[in-house]
C-alpha cells in the first residue's frame, strides 16, 4: 500500500514538490532529535533498571528443604526404574486407540519401583478411570489448601522403522543420554516426582501442607477419560487447589540472551480445529468443469494460509516473558526489550520471522490435513481439508472462526468446527503468587545461573481441565533442552541426559 504522504507527492506540482520536500526535512530533523533525545532517555531508564527485576523472591517463601542427595545406590536405583517405565509402550494413537495392555503393565511397574510410596501411611492412592492415578500425600496442617503435581504416563507413537539411532522404547545409554519415547514427555515427569516421594519418604518426611500427584494415561488424545476423570473425582468431594504444576516449558539455553532461560508457562494458547469440505458431482477426468472440488478447496486453503491472523505482540501474557528476560540481552536489544511499551511493535515484526517466535506473537494457522480423489481419471465428488489454529491469548475463538470465514468467502466450501476451546486463563506472577515463586525459588536453588520467566505454552497440557478447582496453573518441568533439541519432543531421537534426570529427581 502506497502512504498517503506518497500519493500527495506523486500528484504535486513541481514547486508545491519543493515546499513539501523542505517541510518533510524540517519534520526530519525534528523528529531525529526527538528520537535521539528519547533514546538516551530510554538507556538511562533502562541502566537504572534494577537487573534482578522479576527475580525477587518473596519473604515468606524462604524456606529450608530437606536435603535429599543423591549417592551411587540411589543413583542406580532411579536410573534403573526410569528405563524400565520408558521400555513400557504406553502409546496413545487416538481416543479410541490406546495401549491398556501397557497401561496395566505399567500400573503393576509403578507398584514394584516406588515400594514405600504404595505402603506409606502418609500416602493414599486411587485408580482413576481404570487407567490413571490419583496419590494423595497428607500434610501436618489440615488447614492449608493442596497442590497438585500433574503428569501423564501415556506416549505418542514411534516405532522401529523411524529414523532412530536406537529403539524408540529400549531405553539405551549413549553419550550420557537415555533414549526413548516418553524420556522428554512426560514419563521423566512421572518417574521423577514418584521418585523424589520415595527417597523423601524413606528419610521420614513430612509435609507441612499435603497434596496431590495425578497421573494422566490419556493426555496426548485429549486427557477427557484420565485428567477429567481425577477432576470429575475431586469436584465430587469438594476439594480445591492452591496451584497445579503440569508438564509444558523447559529450561533452554537457546535463546538470544546472557546465559540460560527457565520458562514457566502461565497460560496455554486456546485451539480450534476446523474441517473445509467441497462436494460437486463426479464426472470423467476427460471432461472436466471449470474448477473441480479439489481445486476449489486448494484455493480456499491457500488463501486461509496467505491471511494471517494479525500479529499481537504486546497484546497478551507474552509480553511478561521479554520484561523478565530484557537485562540479560545485549546492547541495542536491551534498550528495546525494557521499553516494549514503544518498541513491541518493532519486536513482534522481528519475531514472526521464525516459525518458533512466531508462534508466540499471534494465532497460528497450520493446514494438517488434506483427502480428495480415489483414481487418476475420475474427478472427485467430494475433498476435505482440516485446519487447526492455535489461538493467542488477545484473540477468542469466536474471532478466529469468523476470520476463517471471511478468508474462504466462497459458499461451495462447507465449514465445521471439529474441536475448539478458547485461550486459558493467565495465572499470577507477582510477589503474592505462591505458586510461581515456590517454582522459581525451587528452580534458582538447583540453577542458580538460570534466568526464570514466565512464558506461554503454544500446544496444550491436561492442566486445562483443572480451571474449576483453581487459577493457578503452571507448566514446567526442569528439563535442559539445547540447540536442536525442540524436534526432538514428538519427534525422533527423544532423550534426556542422566545428568539432567538427576537434577529433575532432585529438584522436584
Amino acid at each position: 500500500m502506497v502512504p498517503p504522504i506518497q500519493q500527495l507527492f506523486d500528484k504535486a506540482d513541481s514547486g508545491s514538490k519543493f515546499k513539501m520536500q523542505k517541510f518533510l526535512r524540517i519534520v526530519g530533523y525534528s523528529v531525529l532529535f526527538s528520537t535521539t533525545t528519547l533514546f538516551i532517555l530510554l538507556c538511562v531508564r533502562t541502566l537504572s533498571l534494577d537487573k534482578n527485576v522479576g527475580l525477587q523472591l518473596a519473604h515468606w517463601e524462604k524456606t529450608k528443604n530437606i536435603s535429599l542427595a543423591i549417592d551411587h545406590e540411589l543413583r542406580d536405583e532411579l536410573l534403573d526404574n526410569l528405563k524400565e517405565g520408558i521400555r513400557i509402550p504406553t502409546v496413545s494413537f487416538t481416543e479410541d486407540d490406546i495401549n491398556t495392555t501397557a497401561l496395566l503393565e505399567f500400573n503393576a511397574f509403578l507398584q514394584k519401583a516406588f515400594p514405600t510410596v504404595y505402603s506409606s501411611k502418609l500416602v493414599r492412592h486411587e485408580l482413576v478411570a481404570n487407567y490413571s492415578h490419583l496419590f494423595w500425600v497428607e500434610g501436618s496442617d489440615p488447614n492449608l489448601i493442596p497442590y497438585l503435581l500433574l503428569a501423564h504416563i501415556d506416549v505418542v507413537p514411534a516405532s522401529e522403522s523411524d529414523d532412530w539411532d536406537v529403539p524408540p522404547f529400549s531405553a539405551q545409554e549413549v553419550d550420557g543420554f537415555i533414549y526413548g519415547r516418553g524420556t522428554l514427555d512426560d514419563k521423566s515427569s512421572v518417574m521423577g516426582i514418584l521418585q523424589a516421594l520415595e527417597f523423601l519418604l524413606r528419610k521420614g518426611y513430612t509435609p507441612r501442607r499435603g497434596f496431590y500427584i495425578g497421573l494422566g494415561h490419556d493426555e496426548e488424545v485429549k486427557g477427557n477419560q484420565g485428567a477429567v476423570s481425577i477432576v470429575n473425582w475431586m469436584k465430587q468431594r469438594g476439594k480445591q487447589l492452591l496451584f497445579v504444576l503440569d508438564e509444558g516449558m523447559l529450561i533452554t539455553d537457546s535463546l538470544p540472551i546472557d546465559g540460560p532461560a527457565a520458562l514457566i508457562g502461565i497460560t496455554e494458547k486456546g485451539s480450534a480445529t476446523v474441517k473445509l469440505s467441497v462436494s460437486v458431482p463426479p464426472g470423467h477426468s476427460s471432461m472436466p468443469q471449470r474448477e473441480t472440488c479439489i481445486g476449489i478447496l486448494a484455493s480456499a486453503v491457500s488463501r486461509i494460509e496467505a491471511n494471517q491472523m494479525p500479529r499481537l505482540f504486546g497484546y497478551g501474557p507474552e509480553l511478561r516473558t521479554f520484561e523478565h528476560l530484557a537485562h540479560k540481552f545485549s546492547f541495542p536489544m536491551n534498550i528495546l526489550m525494557s521499553n516494549l511499551w514503544l518498541f513491541s511493535p518493532l519486536i513482534g515484526r522481528v519475531l514472526e520471522k521464525q516459525p518458533h517466535t512466531n508462534s508466540f506473537v499471534r494465532t497460528t494457522t497450520a493446514v494438517t490435513m488434506f483427502n480428495a480423489g480415489i483414481k487418476v481419471n475420475v474427478i472427485p465428488s467430494h475433498a476435505e481439508a482440516v485446519v487447526n489454529m492455535r489461538i493467542h491469548s488477545a484473540h477468542s475463538l469466536k474471532e478466529v472462526l469468523d476470520h476463517i470465514e471471511s478468508t474462504v468467502a466462497d459458499e461451495r466450501v462447507k465449514l465445521e468446527l471439529i474441536e475448539g476451546f478458547e485461550p486459558l486463563p493467565v495465572s499470577s506472577t507477582d510477589e503474592k503468587s505462591f505458586g510461581f515463586q515456590i517454582i522459581k525459588k525451587t528452580v534458582l536453588e538447583q540453577f542458580p545461573s538460570v534466568t526464570v520467566a514466565p512464558g506461554v505454552c503454544v500446544g496444550n497440557t491436561d492442566s486445562r481441565h483443572f480451571n474449576d478447582l483453581t487459577s493457578e496453573i503452571y507448566r514446567f518441568i526442569p528439563a535442559w533442552l539445547h540447540s536442536g533439541d525442540f524436534l526432538r519432543i514428538h519427534g525422533n531421537n527423544e532423550r534426556i541426559s542422566k545428568q539432567n534426570y538427576e537434577e529433575l529427581v532432585t529438584l522436584v
